[in-house]
């Protein structure tokens, strides 16, 4: 079973935000208290953090696609919904997010380090928040804004200050295994090491870590063998040592050649022409082995290389080894400028930006409004009430969104669209010359809509039925309008049975 995972593609959805509670207080002797309806709570976010404990992406394999719980709905009583329960993802030091485009959203490094990666939907307001002084009683709520949701990958890249680069089975799992504490499968056939391993070497008084990368082959970096799938493991290490095999029984193979195959994919796969080299000519304690790294030494200084005799058999020369690893990471460290702590900078929008933008489609003969305030509040609207869309009427005509139409040319009836292609609102333009709560009528109702709901309009057919009753009554036998009530009571009482 695989026990080494380091891409993957996770799927990942933040919790959706409670919606407002529509409710009017009620108790005895006091049937109309006002709204008393409570806002929704806000929905969980996802968040990536690197944990020391985490070496692998495995359990995102598994498991690919997290979610964060949603937040609670509002009650009455002015009871606020509970928020939602973040996800806290744990990842490997190293980690890199990106989106399914390939762009880096973060590069995770140092331990604790967060990243929101999806953020939850705010709740919805109750009607008790949206209650003004001209809007005393609404009849509706605001809906909670629907978490973020989307597809990331994330792909591990080692944190390592020295990485054992060369052909497979040249010695580097048995080098880390004798220079660390780790213990990597060790065997006498190509491909033994199949995933990277980390070993911890101290040297004096420097301590570094070193990487065991999978054996490279030519091709490696168009994805031949092992190395396209590990050589991101190299990308982050300070030194790179060559592991140069002196006693391969191929007989079309030799240490320069071996080198030059290994530095020709590493060109190829780019971004590591800067890191120091060192040579291990390894397996020397064969003498074979011995006698052709005395033959290829010279050549190797010749190009600036420094070279070690190693073995890790008899563990010849691996403390001189060792220590000028420790030498170059130490310099490396050194020469490292101090990071800085990252200052934070504010920039506030300004007053005077609207915040939204209006263009016209010619192809599709429509007005597209794009804008986080306009597109926010449609996902708040509940479509259903009337009230809340005249509402949202009322907040894109202050937000200054119909005169910007009227700028760019709209007129009555023209096609409107609020919001990018999915999940866009679309309705005809109709150019309101007043806009507010004087306009409301009965809650949960708007007067600047001409086709009301069905229950409306059954409703205000009773209401005219009343009337006309009422002033029959009137008309033929004059009454106080004390006594007018009762008689119209009676009528209702008629017409419901």
């Amino acid at each position: 079973m695989t026990t080494f995972v380091d891409r993957v593609e996770l799927h990942v959805a933040a919790g959706n935000g409670g919606h407002g509670c529509a409710s009017v207080h009620r108790e005895k002797f006091k049937p109309l208290g006002g709204p008393d309806g409570g806002s929704g709570g806000k929905g969980g976010d996802v968040l990536l953090v690197v944990d020391p404990q985490v070496t692998t992406l495995i359990d995102y394999h598994h498991h690919p696609h997290r979610s964060a719980t949603n937040g609670k709905p509002g009650a009455g009583d002015h009871r606020t919904g509970g928020d939602g329960n973040d996800l806290v993802l744990s990842v490997p030091d190293g980690t890199v997010v990106q989106d399914k485009q390939g762009n880096v959203l973060a590069d995770l490094v140092g331990f604790g380090t967060t990243f929101v990666i999806a953020a939850g939907g705010r709740g919805g307001l109750g009607n008790a928040a949206l209650a003004s002084s001209r809007r005393k009683a609404p009849g509706f709520a605001l809906l909670g804004e629907p978490g973020e949701s989307l597809d990331i990958v994330l792909e591990l890249k080692s944190v390592a200050d020295v990485a054992l680069v060369g052909y497979p089975s040249a010695g580097k799992s048995s080098l880390i295994s004798v220079l660390s504490a780790a213990k990597p499968k060790i065997a006498d056939y190509p491909f033994t090491t199949l995933v990277p391993n980390l070993g911890v070497v101290t040297a004096g008084d420097t301590t570094y870590t070193i990487a065991d990368v999978p054996g490279l082959i030519p091709g490696a970096s168009q994805g031949k063998g092992l190395g396209l799938e590990f050589l991101r493991h190299v990308e982050r290490c300070e030194v790179l040592v060559h592991v140069l095999d002196c006693a391969t029984l191929e007989t079309d193979r030799d240490p320069l050649s071996d080198l030059d195959t290994i530095e020709a994919e590493l060109a190829l796969y780019g971004g590591l022409e800067d890191r120091p080299r060192l040579v291990a000519l390894n397996k020397t304690d064969v003498p074979d082995g011995q006698d052709l790294a005395d033959i290829t030494r010279a050549s190797l200084e010749e190009r600036g290389l420094e070279v070690f005799d190693v073995s890790a058999v008899s563990r010849k020369g691996l403390r001189e080894f060792s220590f000028a690893l420790a030498r170059i990471v130490a310099e490396a460290r050194a020469a490292k400028p101090v990071e800085q702590v990252t200052r934070v900078v504010l920039r506030p929008t300004a007053v005077d930006d609207a915040g939204f933008t209006v263009s016209y489609d010619a192809n599709e003969d429509l007005y597209r409004i794009l804008g986080g305030k306009p597109e926010r509040w449609i996902k708040q609207t509940d479509f259903s009430n009337d009230e809340a869309v005249g509402y949202l009427a009322d907040r894109l005509a202050r937000l200054g969104v119909e005169v910007e139409l009227a700028k760019a040319g709209a007129k009555e009836g023209d096609t409107v669209v609020i919001g990018a292609t999915e999940n866009a609102v679309v309705f005809d333009w109709e150019p309101s010359m007043a806009a507010g709560a004087e306009m409301l009528g009965r809650r949960g109702e708007d007067h600047r809509f001409e086709s009301p709901r069905d229950a409306v309009t059954r409703r205000r057919e009773k209401e005219a039925v009343r009337d006309d009753a009422a002033s029959e009554f009137a008309r033929f036998d004059p009454l106080p309008r004390r006594e007018i009530e009762p008689a119209a009571e009676e009528f209702d009482e008629y017409e419901d049975n």
